[in-house]
C-alpha cells in the first residue's frame, strides 16, 4: 500500500490544492518499507490526480482539499483523508498504529474529518456545523 502526504517545513502541507512536494510512503505487511519524495507540480487539477495516480497512491493523507479536486481522487480510486494536521513522522506513526482518528491530528477549526455541511451542528458545539460525507 502506498500512502503520500504533501508535506511543507516537515508537517502535513495545510492545503493540498496547491502544496508543491508529496512524500510516498510504501507499506508491506503494515510496516513501512521505503519512502520516496515527489513533486508536485502541477497546478491544475486532473493534472495533479494524474501525478497522484501516476504514483500508484492508495491513500492520501492532507490538510485541507477542495471538494471537486478530493472527488476526483476518489474517482480515480484514491482514499483521502482528509483534515489532518501535525508532523510528518507523527503522521505515518498514527497511520501505521491505526490511531490517525485521535483528535488531535485534526486540523483547527474542523468538525472532525468529514465534510461540513449548512444547517446542521456538531453534538454539543453550539454554533459548528455536524460532519456529514465521508472519510
Amino acid at each position: 500500500m502506498k500512502v503520500s502526504i504533501p508535506t511543507w517545513a516537515g508537517r502535513v502541507s495545510p492545503v493540498f490544492d496547491v502544496a508543491r512536494q508529496l512524500l510516498v510512503v510504501t507499506f508491506e505487511e503494515g510496516r513501512e518499507f521505503s519512502r520516496e519524495q515527489a513533486a508536485i507540480e502541477e497546478t491544475q487539477m486532473l493534472a495533479r490526480v494524474k501525478r497522484v495516480t501516476q504514483l500508484d497512491v492508495d491513500v492520501l493523507i492532507c490538510g485541507a482539499i477542495s471538494v471537486p479536486l478530493e472527488a476526483m481522487l476518489v474517482s480515480a480510486g484514491v482514499r483521502v483523508i482528509p483534515h489532518t494536521c501535525g508532523a510528518v513522522e507523527e503522521i505515518i506513526q498514527a497511520f501505521e498504529s491505526g490511531h490517525l482518528t485521535d483528535k488531535k491530528y485534526v486540523m483547527p477549526g474542523c468538525c472532525g474529518r468529514r465534510r461540513r455541511f449548512r444547517g446542521r451542528r456538531c453534538e454539543g458545539q453550539a454554533g459548528s456545523n455536524t460532519p456529514g460525507g465521508t472519510a
